[in-house]
């Protein structure tokens, strides 16, 4: 029995490769040192892998940015913006893909399925597809020569890819297959030739609804790939859920299969008992979870492990992470802070491999050791009372059979809601402002104690105080306070409420070098004072403009943290509800009368399977009411949703009951305006007029054709003028620039439309 990997998290215990990045964008250091960064933190990597004991080590998961980025870049799917001709792509032209340039808009990017990693969406429409280079060939001769690894080349497959891209139509498939299959060939005749055992193909899509037609076309893909290279081993690799249709999976012309056996535990279980396994494969048994960050009771993965041997030979069994561990921080070593009981039940990516090993060991060999303490661990936790207040745990279990709604329709409360008085298109933001060097200094010295509690007050009064004057200066319609007491959207408030740990160092990679530290909710959430209230009514008391109170919806705080395994997720996010609620409750009575829930990652929640969206969308939703429904008709409550395919997802959004809700669709705002010419949608909705994650700063005439296209599609009384989501990670003097010009674009559509500024 082996062991095996199928990905490592990229950014370093400390964070290096995210330091490197910026280094490089910021000219502070030159390329050939950042490539030579690179390289040192990629190999390190990889020897702790080897040094752990795994057998089949994955090499050419790393990346700059993104690995689909990657495979865009080396089929050369480079859009002709860019002014790419031929060969290599240079990291200029890359990194201008994935963040934009002062000539050209980046690339879409959207959510990795299901999960809070965002991938640079492919555009395939105005180029004919060349191998620029073999990535994976690279990197698997690196990892030989420099470490002896004899690496397992991991690559995300046609059919994935294929599916994840935008530019052409669904008749157009069939073409593109046949222009992409032969340059998978290519980089696979290359690979075999150098000496390579085993490739790791990804196909994650093949968990998704797919249909049997599309089936047949896996099939010919796959085909293709074996006559080309019949003696290369592919390991067909799939995660986050049960494969949809088994049988055809497991008999596709391939030496192995991977599957999910914690996140489609049931499915794959049940298939592999009914069915059985093909004698001539390999099964990649995936029984340590690559998604969240709990110890694993390893006696219940042993059984797991014995009913699977059952079935397939151990020579035939890999075992190894449900998915690539870039979902989870690092390593537990320097989580010296947390509560002993909370740290010995964690498991980072370093001791998920130590597990996988351990488990693959002790199955063949015997041993109880590690077992004896993960179970003795876990039920250490399990009976401490943080896990069992009994009052909070009946009050959400209450919800589930309770219909939640705001006391009035929309249509009454929108009557109601005139009085705020405000233009057409109104103009706001999303929520924060830049967190300059300044901000984050007073945070650190604050918490260090070097600033008192008081000076810190004043500190983020100030940058309040000079954030609403620069808004009033800009002419905005509603203010936000910019958040600057906030290190991130959902840590700010797990660090308010009962049940929730943090870590030290549990940095995860969202997208670039975008890494977030996702709090742990360990035990029962509890309301035990107001969080936002005192910084909202300072802003409120400096203008006679609405200022939003900005809070994190629940179900985003459910799916950006990492959330204990022992309740139903939507009981959890009932407790999350119940607490919001509460400080929504305080914010109105505090004079705050526009309220932003904000729920960024409600749709990322979706499971794969549509069959299961029903069961989602209905608690998911009731969650959100059950934070805001208390609140009068004059309050008016807001939302945001960050990047999604919004197309197939309007009827939930409706459902929510917000009065406004903002959305991130610069980098596809054509696809999601036509989707409102076949969906009626009549609520207030600000669809984001330009793109915050890149540098640049949009003209007046960009902004103000993207507001034009969006009339096209909504009411002029219903549409909100906005960016694409909150302003935190971008600079001073370019968020100015940009705001300005977005009011200026917005007074010139209001100008055409005859209506006064």
């Amino acid at each position: 029995m082996k062991s095996s990997n199928l990905g490592y998290p990229r950014i370093g215990e400390n964070r290096e490769w995210k330091k490197a990045l910026e280094g490089y964008w910021a000219g502070k250091i030159t390329e050939s040192h950042f490539l030579v960064q690179m390289e040192q933190i990629r190999l390190n990597h990889l020897q702790k892998q080897k040094d752990a004991g795994i057998d089949l080590i994955p090499v050419g998961d790393f990346t700059f940015y993104d690995h689909i980025l990657d495979l865009a870049v080396m089929f050369g799917f480079v859009p002709k913006r860019y002014e790419y001709e031929d060969g290599a792509v240079p990291l200029s032209t890359y990194f201008a893909m994935a963040r934009g340039s002062d000539r050209a808009v980046a690339c879409e990017m959207t959510k990795w399925f299901n999960t809070n990693y965002h991938y640079i969406v492919p555009e395939l429409g105005d180029r004919k597809p060349t191998l620029t280079e073999n990535k994976p060939l690279h990197a698997y001769r690196e990892a030989k020569e420099k470490l002896g690894i004899d690496g397992k080349p991991v690559i995300v497959g046609p059919y994935t890819f294929l599916k994840l891209s935008k530019g052409f139509g669904p008749k157009e498939l069939p073409a593109l297959i046949l222009q992409i299959v032969p340059l998978y060939i290519q980089v696979l005749q290359e690979l075999a030739a150098e000496g390579v055992q085993w490739v790791q193909i990804d196909e994650p899509i093949l968990v998704t609804s797919v249909t049997k037609d599309e089936m047949r076309t896996v099939l010919y893909i796959y085909k293709q790939l074996n006559e080309a290279v019949p003696k290369l081993r592919i390991m067909l690799q799939t995660y986050f859920d049960a494969v949809e249709h088994y049988e055809d999976v497991v008999n596709l012309p391939v030496a192995g299969v991977g599957l999910d056996f914690v996140h489609g535990l049931e499915g794959n279980l049940q298939a592999v008992k009914e069915h059985g396994f093909p004698t001539d494969k390999v099964l990649g048994a995936g029984v340590i979870d690559g998604r969240n960050i709990w110890r694993s009771d390893l006696s219940v993965k042993r059984e797991l492990v014995e009913t699977l041997k059952s079935i397939v030979p151990k020579e035939s069994l890999w075992l190894q992470p449900s998915s690539s561990l870039l979902h989870v921080p690092v390593t537990v070593r320097y989580e010296n802070e947390l509560n002993p009981t909370v740290k010995e039940v964690l498991a980072f990516a370093d001791e998920k491999i130590v597990e996988i090993v351990s488990l693959a060991e002790n199955v063949v060999n015997g041993g109880e050791e590690p077992f004896a303490q993960s179970k003795t661990a876990l039920a250490r936790l399990n009976q401490s009372a943080d896990r069992n207040r009994k009052e909070i745990q009946e009050a959400a279990a209450a919800f589930i059979s309770q219909d939640v709604q705001r006391s009035s329709s929309f249509e009454q409360r929108q009557e109601i809601q005139k009085a705020w008085n405000l233009p057409l298109l109104p103009t706001t933001t999303i929520g924060s402002f830049p967190q300059t060097l300044e901000v984050r200094q007073a945070r650190r010295k604050w918490r260090q104690g070097e600033l008192t509690t008081e000076e810190y007050d004043q500190f983020i009064q100030k940058e309040i105080r000079k954030w609403i004057e620069i808004q009033e200066d800009i002419g905005l319609d509603v203010f936000v306070h910019g958040e600057f007491e906030r290190t991130d959207m959902v840590e700010f408030f797990g660090e308010k409420l009962g049940g929730f740990a943090f870590t030290k160092n549990g940095w995860v990679q969202s997208y670039g070098s975008r890494c977030v530290k996702p709090p742990v909710i360990y035990g029962d959430v509890q309301f035990l004072q107001p969080m936002t209230v005192k910084e909202s009514v300072f802003a409120q008391s400096l203008t006679n403009k609405p200022v939003k109170g900005m809070i994190t919806g629940p179900v985003t705080i459910l799916n950006w943290s990492f959330v204990r395994d022992d309740l139903p997720r939507s009981h959890v996010a009932f407790q999350i509800a119940l607490a919001l609620r509460n400080e929504v409750e305080a914010l109105e009575t505090a004079g705050i009368k526009m309220i932003q829930v904000d729920e960024p990652a409600l749709r990322e929640g979706l499971p794969l399977k549509k069959s299961a969206w029903d069961d989602y969308l209905q608690w998911a939703i009731k969650a959100f009411r059950v934070t805001n429904s208390s609140v009068a008709d004059m309050t008016q409550i807001h939302t945001h949703m960050c990047y999604c395919e919004f197309h197939d997802f309007i009827g939930a959004i409706d459902q929510l009951d917000a009065d406004v809700i903002s959305i991130e669709t610069s980098r596809s705002h054509g696809e999601l305006v036509s989707a409102f010419h076949h969906n009626a949608y009549h609520k207030g909705i600000g669809l984001g007029v330009y793109d915050i994650h890149s540098p640049r700063v949009p003209s007046c005439e960009e902004i103000n054709e993207v507001i034009e296209h969006g009339l096209k599609a909504l009411e002029k009384d219903q549409f909100w003028i906005n960016p694409d989501c909150g302003l935190k990670t971008r600079g001073m003097e370019e968020t100015v620039r940009s705001l300005a010009n977005m009011v200026t674009a917005t007074h010139i559509v209001r100008e055409r439309l005859g209506v006064k500024s």
